[in-house]
């Protein structure tokens, strides 16, 4: 059933452009707000009414087809393009979600985290960032990918370092995260040179027609992909290299965390699935064997390597970011096995992937805002303080180890299947694998959790103190997303499922 009567017509006429446009413009406006709960108030009805205007372009793609705004009215190649497709569409929507749960989280717990005089420049900065996030996603000219991944870049270091008030190794954090990321930025725009010294245009369609009119092109394309390879390889946290991730998730304000984990690496993602299959081709043979290759081979090294990682860290975010990094290679290994299956999957994965983290991440989020615990040995007994908070915790946990009934073990399923397919029983075996290992790292906290004793602080026993509202509400939501997306609940699954067909079936239209 469609529901694109529920949405006027200026959505699916300007929504492209107004996503951009309105946290960029709130973001300066925000800044100089002299009253810190207007700040809150105006970065919620953003991210809520860019939530509605995302969901409405998702409908009208779900249902319709593609749309294509041209700024200024000016053609491309000529002219810069927005395009909303299958591919881009479900990732829109993703971002402004999350965003929104973010903020809702962000009220109770910018009081603990965020010095006052800060607040308001700390919503300034995570609306361009959201800007910088959607611009990246919804573009069609590759210089102004560039542009808004730096755009997000720069205000994410930022809103790093603005732990400091609780955590003076946020600052660490966000200097080696700005190099790293300056380092992928400068290799993703060397890449974007040598492609437009083969092609002449910057128009990612445009690109694409070009290059395959030369069955792939010169030496010169083979170096610019393998730049944007790297480039893009840093921002999504692919192993070797994920170095930034671990200290920039664990040492953040959570609300950045919970948005980073969430949204920042699907982005880089997107971007890569974008660059390979639409700009490039598969077929050509240097991609090929970069997906078969380079890809899978980080990939499911990844998934090994970060999952022994993470079962030996003794700081509970440490530990979900050596598993994000896991989870990257899930994704990647759908994506080298460049099937149709393969690539749905992948993005399937993405999708669940984000869910699953949000949850995880408030949770963490909001036993550290009660009891300022962030180790593993300090969640004993936890369930008997946290109940509804940990209950929340668990049902993430189990859907990121892929547990049945929950949105983890749709997406691994569907991704062993597309490696069956092709005869990959290696990589089989290395999911199945890496998912014992998930047992490990997120049974070990839910153990001490539920059969533990509660540790004494100050010689006195912890008492039930729950999480404020405003975290219980994003953290339940996600949990039983994911609930709703392994038992199908409301038909939810199969828009999910759907939604990864149809971004699939973009990757590899006309191509096989």
């Amino acid at each position: 059933m469609s529901f694109m009567p529920l949405f006027p017509q200026w959505i699916f006429e300007q929504g492209p452009a107004f996503l951009i446009v309105l946290p960029l413009l709130m973001g300066a406006i925000i800044a100089i707000l002299p009253n810190r709960s207007m700040a809150w108030w105006f970065t919620f009805f953003v991210t809520l009414i860019c939530t509605y205007t995302a969901f409405g372009l998702f409908q009208h793609i779900y249902f319709d087809s593609f749309l294509l705004y041209t700024m200024g009215g000016w053609a491309p190649p000529h002219g810069i393009s927005l395009i909303v497709d299958g591919l881009s569409a479900p990732i829109l929507l993703l971002i402004s979600v999350m965003a929104m749960l973010t903020v809702i989280y962000a009220l109770p717990a910018s009081i603990s985290e965020i010095e006052p005089k800060k607040r308001g420049p700390f919503y300034a900065a995570f609306l361009i960032c959201f800007a910088g996030l959607m611009g990246m996603v919804i573009t069609g000219d590759a210089f102004n990918v560039f542009v808004f991944l730096e755009v997000s870049s720069i205000s994410t270091y930022a809103l790093v370092a603005m732990g400091a008030a609780r955590d003076r190794r946020s600052l660490a954090a966000a200097y080696n995260y700005l190099i790293m990321g300056s380092i992928g930025a400068t290799f993703f725009v060397i890449g974007l040179g040598f492609l437009f010294m083969e092609t002449g245009t910057l128009n990612m369609a445009e690109m694409s027609a070009i290059l395959s009119d030369l069955d792939g092109g010169t030496r010169v394309s083979k170096v610019g992909y393998g730049f944007i390879v790297v480039g893009l390889g840093l921002k999504i946290a692919m192993f070797p290299l994920h170095t930034w991730l671990p200290r920039a998730y664990a040492y953040a304000p959570t609300k950045i965390t919970i948005f980073l984990a969430s949204t920042a690496t699907k982005a880089a993602i997107y971007l890569l699935l974008r660059f390979t299959f639409t700009v490039f081709d598969p077929s050509f043979d240097y991609i090929s064997i970069m997906l078969k290759y380079l890809i899978v081979g980080a990939a499911v090294v990844g998934m090994v390597f970060a999952s022994f990682q993470a079962i030996f860290q003794s700081d509970v975010r440490r530990v979900l970011a050596y598993s994000s990094v896991a989870q990257v290679g899930y994704i990647l290994l759908g994506i080298g096995i460049a099937t149709s299956s393969g690539l749905a999957a992948g993005y399937l994965h993405l999708l669940n992937h984000a869910i699953i983290k949000g949850c995880l991440f408030i949770s963490v989020g909001a036993f550290w805002y009660r009891f300022g615990i962030t180790r593993v040995d300090d969640f004993s007994g936890l369930f008997k303080t946290m109940p509804l908070t940990m209950g929340a915790f668990t049902l993430g946990g189990l859907s990121l180890i892929g547990v049945p009934f929950t949105a983890g073990f749709v997406s691994k399923v569907k991704l062993i299947l597309a490696a069956a397919e092709q005869e990959m029983w290696w990589a089989v075996l290395v999911i199945v694998f890496s998912s014992v290992l998930a047992i490990v790292y997120i049974g070990r906290i839910i153990m001490a959790a539920y059969f533990g004793s509660p540790p004494k602080i100050n010689g006195s026993t912890f008492t039930k103190n729950e999480a404020p509202f405003m975290m219980l509400f994003p953290m339940w939501a996600l949990g039983l997303m994911s609930i709703a997306i392994g038992l199908n609940a409301f038909g939810i699954g199969d828009t999910f499922v759907s939604a990864s067909e149809i971004a699939a079936s973009v990757l590899l239209g006309g191509r096989g």
